[in-house]
Order: structure tokens, then C-alpha cells, then sequence
């Protein structure tokens, strides 16, 4: 069966503003759609769409905050019409032992990781249901997929999403809405502190890490499959990681 075409859909990605977010937001920009950028910071939102080109459009929001994620919703619906992608990708990272962890940081890592996914989520349900077609992407972690020693809470939050994906699938599957999870190994930007492009090449040409792009092109792999495919899990890791 042929692609399921993007060009002249709508897209609405959160995390917008590096790593993922962004590579995601530039590779869907480049195939044709239409993008609503979210984030918190406006300037490096700013530099994502001037490089996208003139469909993306600027959402700052803060997804720690109660009601933010409705907004920005509601804001690129009135900028871009209908929603027909979601990517829900914006997250946040805590490693360390539990006996040493900040439970307050652990309150606003879950609402990022976990209460904004079903927030945003639930925004742009209806509209989905309604018209029996929308793509529903959230990006977990290899650590959804088992307990890290090293990274309790952030594995916790990643657990919540695969269970949450895998329900939703199930809800919404009879109405045509797919819904799925994109679960990455190592990558190599700035939540996990990789900033130096030498020491990303060496790490990619050793197969230790993965680029941004990677997880990039995975999530678009998803989004065009045909209608009668939906992919619920993808894990991506870089082919050395021993994990």
C-alpha cells in the first residue's frame, strides 16, 4: 500500500526548540507540513521557524504550569485550523538516587513527562475522534521499557507514558486515530548534555549515540505508514548500546 502523504497537513510539536522537537519540527516542515512550534523559550523558537520556512508557526509555552497546555493548543488551532499530528515530545531529565532527590523537581518533571502528554493529549482529542483521522506521537525512552538503576524517577515518568500510549491506542484506535510511542536510547543533544559537535561525532561514528535527526526520521517513518499500519512502539538505540 502506498505512504500516508504529510504534505498539507498540520502538526503541533512540543519541545520544539532543541533536540528532538526541533529536528522532528524541521524534517516534518520539510516534507510539507505545517508546524506549531511549542517551548518555552520565544527566541529559540524563533530561529526553529525562520529555518522551517513560512508554515511553522510560535508558541511559547511553559508546560510546568497548569492550563498551558490547552492554551497552546488552542493557539495553534487558531493559527494553523485543524490539528491532524501530534508530537508530544517535550521533557524533562532527572538522574540520581532517590535517598538524594529533590521531590519538588520530581513534581515538575511529571507534569512535563506525564500530566502535559495527557493535557495535550486530551486537547486534541475530540477534534480527531470527530473527523475519524489524527497521529498521536509521544516520546518515551528505552526506559519506559525497563527499570534504570540510575534514573528512578525519569524511567518512572517513561512507564506512565507507555502505559497511558498503549491504553489510548485502545480508545481511539476504532475512530482512526493512531497512536503511538517513539522510545529512543542514548541521544546526543542537550538534555543529555551533548553540545560539542566533535564529541557527537565521535560518539555517532563509534555507534555509542544517536543523532536528533535519527529519532527524527523514525517518527516520520511512523506518521506515513498506511492507515491500516499503526507502529505502538518504535525503540531506536544507537547499535552499541549495551543496555
Amino acid at each position: 500500500m502506498p505512504d500516508k502523504p504529510l504534505k498539507g497537513k498540520t502538526a503541533l510539536v512540543t519541545g520544539a526548540s532543541s533536540g528532538i522537537g526541533r529536528a522532528t519540527a524541521l524534517a516534518l516542515a520539510a516534507a510539507g507540513v505545517r508546524v506549531a512550534l511549542v517551548a518555552r523559550s520565544r527566541d529559540r523558537l524563533e530561529s526553529v521557524a525562520m529555518k522551517a520556512g513560512g508554515g511553522a508557526v510560535v508558541v511559547p509555552a511553559d508546560l510546568t504550569q497548569k492550563g498551558e497546555a490547552e492554551a497552546a493548543v488552542e493557539k495553534a488551532r487558531a493559527a494553523l485550523g485543524q490539528i491532524d499530528i501530534l508530537f508530544a515530545n517535550a521533557g524533562l531529565y532527572i538522574p540520581g538516587d532517590v535517598v538524594d532527590g529533590d521531590p519538588d523537581k520530581w513534581d515538575e518533571l511529571l507534569t512535563v513527562n506525564v500530566n502535559a502528554v495527557f493535557r495535550m493529549v486530551r486537547a486534541v482529542l475530540p477534534e480527531m475522534v470527530e473527523r475519524e483521522d489524527g497521529d498521536i506521537i509521544v516520546t518515551s525512552s528505552v526506559s519506559g521499557h525497563q527499570a534504570i538503576q540510575w534514573e528512578p524517577i525519569y524511567s518512572a515518568s517513561k512507564h506512565a507514558i507507555q502505559s497511558f500510549v498503549h491504553g489510548l491506542r485502545r480508545q481511539v484506535g476504532p475512530a482512526n486515530v493512531r497512536v503511538g510511542a517513539v522510545a529512543p536510547g542514548v541521544v546526543l543533544n542537550e538534555l543529555w548534555g551533548y553540545s560539542d559537535p566533535a564529541t557527537v561525532d565521535a560518539k555517532v561514528a563509534s555507534r555509542e549515540g544517536l543523532r536528533s535527526e535519527d529519532i527524527a526520521d523514525a517518527v516520520l517513518f511512523m506518521l506515513t505508514r498506511p492507515a491500516n499500519v499503526t507502529i505502538r512502539d518504535l525503540v531506536i538505540l544507537p547499535s552499541n548500546q549495551d543496555i
